[in-house]
């Protein structure tokens, strides 16, 4: 076995235990007419489908339609009508809940009509009906509505600019969700007074319910002036389109209903579950590792920041490895976790977990017993066909063989072409599921 296959029974490994339709299994048991919802082998919750008119089921994200199938194996014909959006290439064969296919990470119109179709299918809802949503990483652009006032070119130039200006998932949602008809809680409140059940798949750092999608069915804690506050931090006031600039500004003032909080008493008839996340991920590869022989440990599932700093400490630790046998000795296996952001400056062609592996590489030039990966857990870093890609220390001598000057490509944030041409591409296709990104660093 060499460190390469090695590194791909873990990732592979880390990727199957955050299996979406697994996970809707695994906490969703239907027992007569009872639906019960648990968590640690534990019933939290029980839904007594002989008093329920209606179950409707709506969602969106990347992880969204192997959710939707577990659904439709457990209830069937219960589900009365359904509705999910899901990001191209990644639709499943359903019976009973359409799927509308719409672009990523920019939304399209597609996005629009699967917002107003689940949107108005919510409105039908009363409080004999039950839904059911199912909610995964991807899901803020798959389910995009803006308010009248703004465009879908506005809103798509407005989060291309926040997505390359650098600002946190966190951030961009603080936008997006004052921008938006439907997240925010804003779902939550179409649903209204029906009973929720909120099944989400985390791609943030927290796993925190008003981040994940936007929040469609989740409080929000974020503001109009908060909203503002990100787009003057990134330097964008004078870059968005005037329309979303006013309609900002105009709900700062007060001008504009704010989207609904955790006072609201429309969330005392929802039900949230996490039933997967970044930390199980790394925890499968963890246990894989050692499996393979490596002493193995977990740094953090909580990485953030810029995408060049987080590259640079963890080939600091990988150089700590080789020289006092710290953290671990090896062979070793280091893991972490979370979403970096990458400022781009170029014009090139990646992603934030390819970008991670082109600065690393300059850092381990020479050292031929470091391998360090950064993989997207959906499968497509950026808007590219690769999960990721790998640093080891031949990186940069084999690039010299084919006259390929990193230098160059750094400055055009052009790592997919630059790990194309040397084979170091991580290509897994869509994996049906989306919880951050995975980082894994061997030692040998």
């Amino acid at each position: 076995m060499t460190p390469r296959t090695d590194l791909k029974k873990i990732y592979q490994a880390a990727i199957a235990a955050v299996d979406p339709e697994k996970a809707v299994h695994f906490c969703l048991h239907l027992e007569k007419d009872v639906l019960n919802l648990c968590s640690n082998q534990q019933t939290i919750t029980a839904f007594d489908l002989s008093q329920i008119q209606r179950i409707l089921v709506v969602g969106a994200g990347k992880a969204t339609a192997p959710m939707a199938r577990a659904i439709e194996d457990i209830l069937g014909k219960k589900i009365c009508a359904g509705c999910i959006c899901v990001k191209y290439g990644h639709a499943l064969p359903l019976s009973f809940i359409e799927t509308i296919e719409a672009a990523h990470p920019l939304p399209d119109e597609n996005a629009i009509t699967g917002a107003q179709k689940i949107k108005k299918l919510l409105e039908s809802a009363t409080e004999k009906d039950l839904v059911i949503s199912l909610i995964s990483g991807g899901g803020s652009a798959l389910l995009s509505l803006p308010p009248e006032s703004v465009s879908l070119g506005d809103k798509q130039a407005t989060t291309d600019l926040l997505i390359k200006s650098g600002a946190a998932i966190h951030e961009i949602n603080a936008v997006r969700k004052h921008l938006s008809q439907v997240k925010g809680g804003n779902l939550a409140k179409a649903a209204y007074p029906a009973a929720t059940l909120n099944l989400m798949v985390s791609d943030v750092v927290g796993d925190r319910l008003d981040v994940i999608a936007s929040g469609p069915f989740a409080p929000d804690d974020s503001t109009f002036t908060q909203a503002l506050g990100v787009l003057k931090k990134y330097k964008l006031i004078q870059k968005i389109p005037p329309a979303v600039l006013a309609y900002i500004t105009a709900g700062a003032q007060g001008k504009i209903v704010e989207t609904p909080d955790k006072k609201d008493r429309i969330f005392d008839r929802v039900t949230h579950l996490i039933i997967a996340s970044n930390i199980h991920c790394l925890q499968a590869a963890k246990k894989q590792a050692e499996a393979l022989g490596y002493s193995s440990l977990i740094l953090s599932s909580a990485i953030e920041g810029d995408t060049k700093e987080t590259a640079d400490w963890h080939t600091q630790i990988a150089k700590e490895v080789l020289s006092s046998a710290n953290p671990l000795p090896a062979p070793t296996c280091i893991i972490t976790g979370g979403e970096t952001t990458v400022r781009v400056k170029g014009k090139g062609k990646g992603g934030r977990n390819m970008e991670f592996a082109l600065q690393a590489a300059p850092a381990i030039a020479g050292l031929k017993n470091i391998l360090i990966a950064s993989i997207g857990t959906d499968g497509s870093d950026g808007p590219t066909d690769a999960a990721g890609a790998v640093a080891h220390g031949f990186t940069l001598d084999n690039a010299a063989k084919l006259g390929l000057d990193i230098t160059d490509y750094m400055k055009r944030n052009d790592a997919y072409p630059f790990f194309k041409a040397l084979g170091d591409l991580v290509i897994t296709g869509p994996t049906q599921t989306n919880v951050m990104d995975i980082r894994i660093i061997l030692v040998s």
